[in-house]
């Protein structure tokens, strides 16, 4: 078994008061299909590998906490509640400290929830975990772009011939399944990206933005196709996100954050998401845990109101 299940009890609150961590999977028979997935990813080797501070391994862990905690959307509740009840938790993959088995077993894992339509949110990790998601889709013989939210492009050069967080995305360019549409990463830190790997991107038909840039508007997935939305914390600024693996100066605002995750939800584009580079040793307060589990809130309210907006449409013909 390559998967463990969760272990985090949900606040004990009054009936009139449930939270996200006591409504998921209510719903679902034991094997039934689910309409969201959550899957965990504690791994951070990639990380390490990069040269990075240690502790985004235990990134899915402190979300849940936060996430479970949470209620669902006041504002129109029946749809986010219907949502819930129809989302599993799959658990955390089993990390062996190999980080190509890792990633390779997470790609089998998601494949068959994404040939039955599942909307995958995955849970890193550090952006290592991308790579892994990416690998899903080949596995499921699906063809995918990418729409990166990131304060660096994540395209460096393999290190002695391995992976690490910072080359999820030229793997996945260069992966010789030809199973990659397009890349886009969007608010990069101009600091931050060297020009040779702009240069990369440029040579393979990337698009890249920076953050004076960024517009977390409908036009974020747009295009044909399926898309994975991958959001980088270390995107945000430090400010409000602190406890990533590379904070960032100048970076993002919760707002803008927050409004792509729930464009990325929204999308009949998205077919599934990722949340990485969160890490625990270095927050304060929860702070950063908090941001990343309002972020897949987000998501599935933005998941939510699509499927509701279908059901609608559906009746009304």
């Amino acid at each position: 078994m390559s998967l463990t299940p969760v272990a985090i009890l949900p606040p004990d609150t009054a009936a009139d008061d449930p939270r996200v961590g006591q409504l998921l999977g209510r719903a679902l028979a034991p094997d039934g299909a689910a309409k969201v997935a959550l899957l965990g990813f504690p791994v951070d080797q990639g990380v390490q590998r990069n040269g990075g501070r240690a502790g985004a391994a235990e990134g899915p862990r402190a979300l849940r906490e936060q996430l479970y905690r949470l209620c669902p959307d006041a504002r129109e509740p029946e749809p986010f509640v219907e949502l819930l009840a129809q989302t599993r938790d799959l658990g955390d993959l089993i990390g062996t400290g190999d980080l190509e088995r890792d990633q390779a077993e997470l790609g089998r894992l998601l494949a068959p929830l994404l040939r039955a339509g599942t909307f995958v949110i995955v849970l890193g990790g550090g952006h290592e975990t991308s790579y892994g998601h990416f690998l899903g889709y080949v596995e499921a013989e699906r063809d995918v772009s990418i729409q990166n939210i990131d304060a660096h492009a994540d395209v460096r050069a393999l290190k002695q011939g391995l992976g690490h967080s910072g080359s999820p995305f030229r793997q996945a360019i260069e992966h010789g399944s030809g199973r990659l549409g397009r890349y886009r990463v969007a608010a990069l830190q101009p600091q931050s990206v060297a020009h040779a790997h702009l240069t990369f991107m440029h040579q393979h038909g990337a698009h890249y933005s920076f953050r004076a840039d960024f517009r977390p508007d409908a036009k974020l997935y747009g295009g044909p196709g399926s898309w994975l939305a991958t959001f980088c914390l270390d995107a945000v600024d430090q400010a409000f996100a602190p406890g990533v693996s590379a904070p960032a100066c100048h970076g993002l605002t919760p707002d803008d954050w927050l409004t792509a995750a729930y464009r990325a939800g929204r999308s009949a584009s998205v077919s599934s998401a990722d949340v990485v580079e969160l890490n625990p040793r270095f927050d304060r307060d929860g702070q950063t845990a908090k941001l990343a589990a309002l972020t897949v809130w987000e998501m599935l309210r933005g998941r939510a109101g699509l499927l509701a907006a279908r059901e609608s449409a559906t009746a009304a013909t």
